[in-house]
């Protein structure tokens, strides 16, 4: 991923970041792995063993990685032509796959800019080597932790990108349940929007157990209990909510990904039992 700022909006500014850790190849990670979910190259034994077994027990598990991109694209377009949100904060944005949020936001308003965060040194190198924005724009990238949103907060790529006295859309897609609620990922969702000024708005998907078979689901929560495939917490709709707690929500609110504005481009293709994901988009007022 490279960095750019104002004045250079597409030329990376390396200078801005502090040399990477190496990558382990040893364990799954979740981004190579859902890479490897949507057909991409970027991944490793690893991952695609851990992905194959995930596959074995919940087969649909391909089809519900595409349509939290579909969702994300919604996401994206509803924000950028119909709140008028020009600037993004993408927290746990994975490997690229295009089109990624910069292409989606700036078809629309070719002035966007974004800002994308992972903790993955090897979604940062791929990022940077492939990410390019339209000259009018910017994207910029934070090699950063969820766990740690002071350390998100205080990069200066996002300073150098955004301006957060203007309203920001954040995007925690699929990656809150990846924390464990010994990481407090409530703290961390209301630090983060505590940073944004009103206006701004947050957009969530999360993989909930609650729709699918209790067999398929037992078998789910018994495999990930391993620990052999990294964390992921699962949580029902009303735990869900709670990151929403004091916001605006959009119309129709917490729903399943397929039930969110399923009329806009790109358009659901699937069941909601075939997704076991809940998306939401809400108004910082």
């Amino acid at each position: 991923m490279t960095t750019t700022n104002r004045r250079s909006p597409v030329n990376p500014a390396p200078a801005m970041h502090q040399e990477r850790p190496p990558v382990d190849t040893s364990r799954p990670n979740p981004a190579r792995r859902y890479d490897y979910w949507l057909g991409g190259k970027d991944n490793v034994a690893a991952d695609r063993q851990s992905a194959d077994q995930i596959a074995q027990v919940f087969p649909q598990i391909r089809t519900a990685v595409r349509e939290n991109r579909r969702f994300l694209h919604r996401v994206v377009g509803f924000l950028t032509a119909e709140a008028g949100i020009h600037q993004f904060l993408d927290i746990g944005t994975g490997l690229p796959a295009s089109p990624n949020v910069h292409q989606v936001a700036q078809n629309i308003a070719p002035a966007a800019r974004i800002v994308y965060v992972d903790n993955d040194p090897m979604v940062v190198t791929h990022a940077r080597a492939r990410t390019t924005s339209t000259p009018q724009g910017a994207t910029a990238y934070a090699h950063a932790d969820l766990r740690s949103p002071q350390t998100i907060l205080t990069d200066p790529a996002i300073h150098a990108t955004l301006d957060l006295t203007r309203p920001v859309g954040l995007l925690l897609v699929a990656v809150l349940h990846f924390l464990d609620d010994h990481d407090n990922p409530h703290e961390a969702v209301t630090q983060l929007i505590e940073a944004l000024p009103p206006g701004s708005y947050l957009a969530i998907s999360h993989a909930s157990l609650d729709r699918l078979p209790v067999h398929t689901a037992g078998q789910l929560a018994a495999l990930t209990a391993t620990g052999a495939h990294g964390s992921f917490h699962p949580r029902t709709r009303d735990e869900i909510t709670a990151f929403l707690h004091d916001l605006e929500p959009v119309d129709p609110g917490l729903v399943p990904i397929t039930q969110w504005h399923p009329q806009r481009a790109p358009k659901p293709e699937t069941s909601t039992e075939e997704t076991a994901i809940y998306g939401a988009v809400a108004r910082l007022p």
